[in-house]
């Protein structure tokens, strides 16, 4: 039996460098944001800066479930540790970019560190705490993200008008180097090693599927209509590059997804939950903040807080599910968790035009509070299901789901979105038709508060309507996850004996 890593009195410090290493990537992408205008100002490329976002989305979500393979093989320090240097050299070369393109690609060395921390972080978590302590301690990491968006867009801001926005870069390196030297001191992995067979096809093949799959997602609708040949081709491709890496997963000796995942339904159902839960943050994430601005009328930093508000919930109710999943169970806490969803999200379908700012924010509470209860306890209980060696896989795997999710999400909804808001422009009344710019300027117009009279009440029922048909999406994700967690077993029963997690739930 492998042994489980961390003396106790590690413990606090090794949670202290989890919550900083987390940092890293919980704040890239808001730091970033924030300082897009003068990034483009600088460099130029402004048709090409949305792959800044898409490169290290893409990047980071299908290198998960590798790293989550290589920290069940080689222990989770060194991945870390490894994951973490990539990261800040990539950070250290976006910081230096020359043009556009030179930071997108620096960006995807980036998001290869990012992979890293996102599949090990929460292994780790899972090895030194035991069912019980876990929910908190996913309770102070959900924190982190938190947090992060919150101070994410105030720094880079900050970097952005009083120094560079190159600092947005460079400030990861002193956090890194804190980073590394808390893992190194503080965490010990006692782990019997033996010799691997690394399948590497099939790693190849992984990353070779995952990013053509990522990739036509994050394009169609955007780049190329969603019913065209490009994504044609893109589903052919993606089908045969599957075929393909089940082929040659089935005959290796070692695979980065071992079969057994793919047999045992409390794994597969909590997986699939968890693209719900990716696929669910979206809608709000991509187009709260923009409804407040454009709709209700508030500020840019209002808006922000209000799409904030939901990581105030969050963390809490992740800390709370311990206690609940300790009695009913993980299913079933998951269960209250989407219960609770589905009343955020109609809550927010009952808000009459324009939508006063306060019933905004309760929405957010609400959602923040079901995320919390729906994503902690189908990480901790699929962790318990297996022993130290393949809980990187599994750890891997949901996270890899969560952020699939996310991805299918975005593009679901920003098609239901154009969708809508191209027929209520279609179908305006005939005395403003002339006055109405395409979808792409709608924002733009609202925003740059020129629109007076029957046209800016017109484009903001427009916007209004729009969003409210995304949300119904959303109630429909919730309803298809309620289903998937129905079919899921109550019992997260062990499959091997764990020395850190001896009780069945």
């Amino acid at each position: 039996m492998e042994k489980e890593p961390a003396p106790e009195m590690n413990k606090k410090w090794i949670l202290i460098a989890l919550m900083i290493t987390m940092s890293l990537a919980a704040m890239d992408g808001t730091i970033v944001a924030t300082a897009i205008p003068q990034i483009v100002g600088d460099l130029g490329g402004f048709s090409l800066f949305s792959w800044l976002f898409s490169i290290y989305l893409l990047v980071q979500t299908i290198t998960i479930p590798i790293y989550g393979k290589l920290a069940d093989i080689y222990g989770r320090k060194p991945i870390l540790i490894i994951g973490i240097i990539i990261f800040l050299l990539g950070s250290a070369a976006c910081g230096v970019s020359w043009n556009m393109i030179s930071l997108i690609l620096f960006r995807g060395v980036q998001a290869i560190g990012a992979g890293a921390v996102m599949a090990t972080v929460n292994t780790i978590a899972g090895d030194i705490y035991s069912i019980q302590e876990r929910a908190k301690i996913q309770g102070w990491l959900s924190s982190v993200w938190g947090v992060s968006a919150i101070i994410g867009p105030a720094l880079g801001g900050a970097f952005a008008d009083y120094l560079s926005w190159r600092w947005i870069f460079f400030i990861n390196i002193p956090i890194g180097i804190i980073s590394i030297g808390l893992i190194s001191y503080h965490l010990i992995e006692s782990k019997r090693l033996k010799n691997h067979n690394i399948n590497w096809a099939g790693a190849m093949a992984m990353l070779t599927t995952g990013t053509i799959i990522m990739f036509g997602l994050l394009q169609g609708g955007q780049s190329w209509p969603w019913f065209s040949i490009q994504t044609f081709g893109i589903i052919i491709l993606s089908v045969l590059m599957i075929y393909v890496t089940m082929r040659i997963e089935r005959r290796s000796i070692e695979p980065i997804l071992p079969r057994w995942i793919w047999g045992k339904r409390v794994i597969v159902c909590a997986n699939l939950a968890t693209i719900g839960l990716g696929m669910m943050t979206m809608a709000p994430s991509m187009y709260l903040p923009v409804f407040a601005q454009s709709v209700t009328g508030v500020g840019a930093i209002a808006a922000g807080f209000i799409l904030a508000s939901m990581s105030i919930t969050w963390p809490l109710s992740s800390s709370f599910s311990g206690n609940l999943y300790l009695k009913i169970g993980f299913r079933n806490t998951a269960l209250c968790g989407i219960l609770i969803v589905i009343v955020g999200i109609m809550s927010f379908l009952l808000i009459e035009f324009p939508g006063p700012v306060w019933r905004l924010v309760s929405t957010q509470l609400i959602l923040g509070a079901g995320f919390g209860l729906i994503s902690t306890p189908l990480m901790v209980g699929v962790q318990s299901t297996v022993g130290w060696g393949e809980r990187g896989v599994v750890t891997g795997g949901n996270m890899f789901s969560r952020y699939f999710g996310q991805s299918l999400g975005a593009a679901i909804f920003a098609a239901i979105f154009n969708s809508v808001l191209s027929d209520k422009l279609a179908s305006a009344p005939s005395n403003l038709q002339g006055e109405l710019p395409g979808v792409n300027k709608v924002i733009e117009l609202l925003q740059s508060h020129t629109t007076v009279g029957e046209v800016n009440l017109f484009l903001r029922k427009a916007f209004f309507d729009a969003t409210h048909n995304v949300y119904i999406g959303l109630i429909l994700t919730a309803f298809l996850t309620l289903i998937i967690l129905l079919l899921t077993p109550a019992k997260f029963k062990m499959i091997h004996k764990d020395e850190n997690a001896l009780q069945k739930n």
